[in-house]
């Protein structure tokens, strides 16, 4: 391990190669084309490889064939080996000096065993899969978590497919509206305890860190706005996202979030995230 660290240190501070595993990091634990990676990062194929052969050289990053495209993920346990290394012994053991504090609860907050936890879900506009989280953890599990959604377009209007699946569903839509991601990064926005990605296109995009550090996770997924045919099979598209969508919110609202560590946590709902989609509404 010790002789690994120089060449990962070195490999990381390129800036493009950086770029490719924060996005990577975003995308966790998604396994993202080297197509995608280009288009989202603006960066010739060729130029591309050499970046890929790198990170993976240095056991940062999988590679994996699927058919005829090459997949990418981070490799999480090398990237924790080499933090780490890091904080045992560059630092001493000093974590307390080495890494960021978390940010403490304001005195007059509950603790978080007698407070509701703040989440938000994000997609790109806001308009079906992250309102679909917004509405389900309200139902499933409200008395525990204040739901939010949001989304990285600058407006968005609520799709009416989406709508009608929530009505027939016996949500009240009446308390939904899109809403942009700026209304929760101001100084008088709710700190956030878990954020949530439901789209590709919004993990893709690099936000500022939130403040708090909130649990967070991709829990992407196909987009039922993008599907055509008849009204019929529009319709089943999105009641199909509604199903994937209560599956991993049933999930997480099980989880013991109160009696868990922050490792334990972020695994969880990691493992969530890699859940296949399931079809049934």
């Amino acid at each position: 391990m010790e002789n690994l660290i120089p060449d990962r240190l070195t490999i990381l501070g390129h800036p493009q190669r950086l770029a490719i595993f924060r996005l990577l990091m975003r995308r966790y634990p998604d396994r993202v084309s080297a197509g995608e990676i280009a288009e989202v990062l603006d960066i010739k194929p060729s130029t591309l490889s050499g970046y890929l052969a790198s990170l993976v050289h240095a056991d940062l990053v999988t590679q994996d064939r699927v058919s005829r495209s090459l997949l990418y993920a981070i490799n999480m346990t090398e990237v924790r080996k080499t933090l780490d290394y890091l904080v045992t012994d560059c630092c001493r053991g000093r974590a307390d000096l080495c890494l960021p504090p978390l940010s403490p609860p304001e005195p007059q907050e509950p603790a978080m065993s007698a407070r509701k936890f703040n989440v938000l879900f994000i997609c790109t506009g806001n308009s079906a899969r992250s309102i679909f989280a917004e509405a389900l953890l309200r139902a499933e599990a409200g008395d525990r978590f204040n739901a939010y959604s949001a989304g990285t377009k600058p407006y968005s209007e609520l799709n009416p497919f989406a709508l009608q699946v929530l009505a027939d569903k016996g949500h009240d839509t009446s308390v939904l509206r899109s809403k942009n991601i700026a209304e929760f990064q101001g100084d008088d926005a709710p700190v956030m305890d878990f954020v949530f990605t439901v789209c590709n296109q919004a993990a893709n995009e690099d936000c500022p860190a939130w403040k708090g550090q909130p649990v967070s996770a991709h829990w992407g997924m196909t987009d039922p706005v993008t599907a055509e045919g008849t009204d019929a099979q529009k319709s089943l598209a999105f009641q199909q996202a509604y199903g994937a969508l209560r599956n991993r919110i049933r999930a997480f609202a099980a989880l013991p979030v109160d009696a868990l560590d922050r490792i334990s946590l972020q695994k969880a709902v990691d493992d969530i995230g890699r859940t296949t989609e399931e079809t049934s509404a």
